[in-house]
């Protein structure tokens, strides 16, 4: 197997507290993040040989980060330099991407500036077997959707694997296309498909059905994920694995959490987690996604792979930062069905 690829913005997090101490202490706390580099850090932390793709201003802060990553393992061999400026947003700690109170700093970003013809995928696909990407990269501008297009269809030509997890972010789909009229166009070139049920229907068009969702019954659930899953794969048939996640707040800072996944026929459901209290809700998917592309790139049985993405995700709820630091002989020590 040749190397992971992962692509998108990468970003620093600002981490105000909600209560202004920041404003008194003049202390502001960042995290490096971004949705794919966090896939890509976790990939490199368990040791699969994991690459990253972004678009970055050329100084010194940049060059600071890409060493970063680099030490955490990541290959930046490829960092595509432009631009004027890095992307940034802002998200009060414990809050979650979905929450209103995030604001996004990324008009103009070196990554947002993006066109078709300037990323050499040809080379940058030498030695590749597998590339990751999500739907916050085409929610960003239309030339970067374009570019994703691009990139999927040398993808597709080479005989990549290709995952998507479609992270929905109401707040970045402002150039006047709905996630609708771009997403099932780059679908159609994935293999493994990580999302919602919720999801799914707002950005690929999948029939949502209240009736199972409104009371959060587990077994309910389940069965819209196998509807969701099979209709994704009616639609995309491409696509052969379909993961949803199902995570629910409950009480000031307690999570109910499992998930589901759909490949060959058959739907798996995880051990379902729940706890009264979390530090850091950024992350959690990027690690469930991990931890799928981890268990297929391995060979794992598909049961076996849900355990361990979701204990992955379900313990990165309490790391701060973006990105995971759980070693993989922890989970694969702790999750159930381990070899």
């Amino acid at each position: 197997m040749g190397k992971v690829l992962s692509f998108g913005e990468l970003l620093l997090r600002i981490c105000p507290d909600e209560n202004g101490q920041w404003l008194e202490e003049n202390s502001l706390p960042f995290y490096v993040g971004g949705a794919e580099a966090n896939v890509a850090t976790a990939l490199a932390r368990w040791g699969i040989p994991s690459a990253y793709l972004t678009a970055l201003p050329d100084n010194y802060i940049s060059g600071e980060l890409v060493t970063y990553l680099q030490n955490q393992q990541v290959q930046m061999r490829d960092t595509f330099y432009h631009g004027d400026r890095l992307g940034l947003y802002y998200l009060a700690k414990g809050k979650d991407l979905k929450n209103t109170g995030v604001i996004y700093d990324r008009s103009g970003s070196a990554f947002a500036t993006l066109r078709p013809g300037m990323i050499n995928w040809d080379a940058v696909f030498e030695g590749v077997s597998w590339f990751h990407f999500s739907a916050i990269c085409p929610a960003i501008t239309q030339a970067v959707a374009d570019v994703c297009a691009e990139a999927l269809q040398i993808a597709t030509q080479k005989g990549i694997t290709v995952s998507l997890d479609l992270n929905y972010r109401a707040k970045l789909w402002k150039y006047g296309k709905a996630p609708e009229e771009v997403m099932p166009a780059l679908a159609q070139h994935c293999d493994l498909i990580m999302g919602n049920i919720w999801a799914a229907h707002t950005m690929l068009g999948i029939a949502l059905d209240e009736s199972l969702t409104e009371a959060k019954h587990k077994d309910k659930l389940a069965q819209h994920a196998r509807i969701t899953s099979e209709a994704i794969i009616r639609r995309f048939p491409r696509c052969r694995i379909v993961a949803n996640t199902f995570r629910f707040d409950q009480q000031e800072q307690g999570i109910r959490y499992f998930t589901a996944l759909y490949t060959d026929g058959a739907l798996s459901i995880s051990t379902e987690y729940n706890t009264d209290k979390i530090l850091d809700k950024v992350g959690s998917g990027d690690c469930f996604m991990a931890g799928l592309i981890y268990g297929f790139y391995n060979n794992l049985a598909p049961a076996h792979t849900l355990e361990l993405a979701t204990l992955a995700a379900y313990k990165k709820l309490f790391i701060p930062g973006d990105a995971t630091t759980t070693p993989i002989a922890e989970l694969k020590n702790t999750v159930p069905y381990a070899n």
